[in-house]
């Protein structure tokens, strides 16, 4: 039985992870403040879920706090460690990026430092195709150059890359990086554009559709992005003893260290995706048309062939399927 250790487990994607392996007979712990970011109950209801199962227990506390991971790290000795803790949002992070410095910069800090003091095999951390920031060629590929973050959150996240890069190189921890893209699904984020959306359509409340709809976005489902992850656990990089890296592979010439998207490798026009919506609630959207937002991108698009050459696995689940599993959650939940 192999023990994970997961940052962020009553979180949107923590939940469904921690579940996976679950399913597979791991024990796992998972470590969550339970921040009021957005309704706690949600968050709350997740964890309840998560301890009926007898292969998982929970810290509630922050990762930032000197010595709790390191506590956490010395007594689980984990096999494998899931860091999907932060502070997420991209408008967010221009109110208060303050909260971003301390959960994405001090806490994946703590992190790094417990595990070179008790090493795990594989320590897979969650970055952001936000990343790519100002970039414009696509599909992004991790080979590309990635420097010009538009907003706080996103520099946060590609710098918690360059910290983990650092720790492998130095200490020979190995690590994956993977940039999500624009996750949607049950037990979703209530910030989030199909959770808002879906709301207010079906209380026949206006949304705002920034850039006026001319956005793409490559949606992802959340057990396409929890089957990937699951699998990118066994495909521990390996440092190469001679510096040479294959073409199209992300892995460092000088660390254990890889990052690897994780997205659908199909953008979808924002409206089109409001259609899904629609089509899933039989109702119609009162669109409010507003202008981009600060820090924000037209589009992100995912070339995903490093995923399928390391793992053998695509995502696959289409917007209008997805869309309407989540439709069906949030309508039960709610009892809308």
């Amino acid at each position: 039985m192999r023990t994970a250790l997961v940052t962020g487990s009553s979180g949107f994607i923590g939940y469904h992870l921690c579940q996976r392996l679950l399913s597979e007979g791991w024990r796992v712990h998972g470590i969550d403040n339970l921040c009021d970011y957005y309704d706690v109950t949600l968050k709350e209801r997740r964890q309840a879920m998560l301890l009926q199962h007898p292969g998982f227990s929970v810290t509630n506390d922050s990762i930032q706090s000197p010595g709790v991971m390191m506590e956490l790290f010395s007594r689980l000795k984990p096999d494998v460690v899931l860091h999907l803790a932060a502070q997420a949002g991209v408008r967010y992070s221009i109110e208060n990026p303050r909260s971003y410095l301390e959960s994405n910069i001090n806490g994946t800090f703590e992190i790094l430092e417990a595990a070179r003091a008790h090493p795990p095999a594989h320590m897979l951390l969650a970055s952001t195709s936000s990343a790519y920031g100002a970039n414009t060629v696509m599909p992004y590929v991790e080979t590309q150059k990635a420097d010009h973050q538009m907003s706080f959150y996103a520099a946060t996240k590609k710098a918690t890359e360059s910290m983990a890069h650092s720790y492998a190189h130095l200490f020979g921890l190995p690590v994956t990086m993977f940039r999500f893209f624009t996750v949607y699904g049950p037990w979703g984020r209530p910030d989030m554009a199909l959770f808002k959306f879906t709301r207010a359509i079906l209380a026949n409340q206006p949304i705002d559709v920034y850039n006026h709809g001319d956005m793409k976005r490559d949606f992802t489902y959340v057990t396409d992005l929890v089957e990937a992850i699951r699998l990118l656990i066994d495909a521990v990089p390996v440092r190469p003893e001679d510096g040479i890296v294959p073409e199209g592979d992300s892995l460092s010439p000088v660390a254990p260290w890889r990052v690897v998207n994780i997205g659908n490798g199909d953008p979808v026009q924002l409206v089109d995706y409001i259609a899904a919506i629609e089509a899933a609630t039989g109702k119609t959207a009162i669109r409010n048309l507003m202008p981009m937002q600060p820090g924000d991108v037209p589009a992100t698009w995912a070339d995903a062939s490093l995923l399928k050459s390391l793992t053998g696995y695509a995502p696959k689940t289409r917007v209008p399927e997805g869309v309407r599993a989540f439709v069906e959650w949030y309508r039960d939940y709610y009892q809308v």
